[in-house]
């Protein structure tokens, strides 16, 4: 029997405490402050990360983690594992994907496959779980990547309200003249990802209004007695996340609904203030 090891990304955002249960490998990304490079998630919490944001002035830049660092990895995996699989954020956001192609050609004595999520945060997640799962009953790599894919076709919904357009403007997604209409008319885009890119959905009025139309889609998408997985991501607004889940909860008694969070590398492009909802049929 093969065995496999489980990786991702730092942009999953599981907790260590998790990551330790479960025994998933982290790769930390990187979030750069001017001269300051930071390990997110290991250097760098979302807390201090929002604090320092909030400061002003330019927005960090991000990087992927080194080919060295990925290689150094496997190197230490291959002495306990046949096999690994990394689940990476989208590639359309981020070269994870392709250090981690790179750092295969790199080591030898254990296969390493990489999925592309084609998305992030919790919905990596939902990906790296199930991962972990079939790993654990026994499933090899091949058996493992099949059913990440079927997973893809399918899709993971997922949609982010932003609340601070300002953010968007200081990050370049969206010139002066929008901003200016966007803050007239109380705009709050519901962004989603597309084509492995986090694009507008729709421009919605308030925010309580986008999080209603984030309700409609959950409606059209599950039924009320379905089983599934669902998230309720924030960006420093916990207790407002809280309140969805505990709705969501109500609205569907078998659901499996987490409150999960934003960090330093995905928070860079949505900015604090912002709420996901995302889910998974089980």
């Amino acid at each position: 029997m093969s065995k496999v090891a489980i990786m991702t990304d730092s942009t999953a955002y599981i907790p260590e405490h998790i990551r330790n249960e479960k025994n998933i490998v982290m790769i930390p990304l990187n979030v750069i402050f001017g001269n300051e490079s930071y390990k997110e998630e290991v250097e760098l919490n979302k807390d201090d990360f929002y604090e320092m944001v909030g400061k002003g002035g330019a927005l960090p830049k991000t990087s992927q983690p080194s080919i060295g660092e990925l290689a150094d990895t496997l190197e230490r995996l291959s002495k306990n594992y046949d096999e690994a699989i990394m689940i990476t954020l989208s590639s359309g956001i981020s070269g994870t994907y392709q250090s981690a192609l790179s750092a295969a050609d790199m080591v030898e004595g254990i296969k390493f496959h990489v999925f592309d999520s084609e998305i992030s945060c919790a919905p990596q997640a939902f990906y790296t779980y199930k991962a972990v799962d079939m790993a654990k009953e026994g499933a090899n790599a091949t058996e493992i990547m099949e059913k990440l894919n079927s997973i893809k076709e399918r899709g993971i919904p997922a949609y982010f309200v932003v609340d601070d357009l300002n953010h968007l403007h200081r990050g370049g997604r969206m010139n002066a003249a929008q901003l200016l209409v966007g803050n007239l008319l109380q705009i709050k885009p519901v962004l989603h990802f597309q084509d492995k890119r986090i694009v507008p959905f729709e421009k919605i009025r308030t925010k309580k209004k986008a999080i209603s139309r984030i309700h409609q889609l959950m409606e059209q998408s599950v039924k009320p007695d379905e089983s599934f997985k669902v998230s309720v991501i924030h960006a420093q607004r916990e207790e407002e996340a809280k309140e969805i889940a505990a709705d969501i909860q109500g609205r569907y008694p078998n659901a499996v609904v987490s409150v999960d969070y934003f960090g330093p590398v995905i928070g860079t492009h949505l900015g604090e203030g912002s709420i996901g909802i995302t889910w998974m049929k089980n």
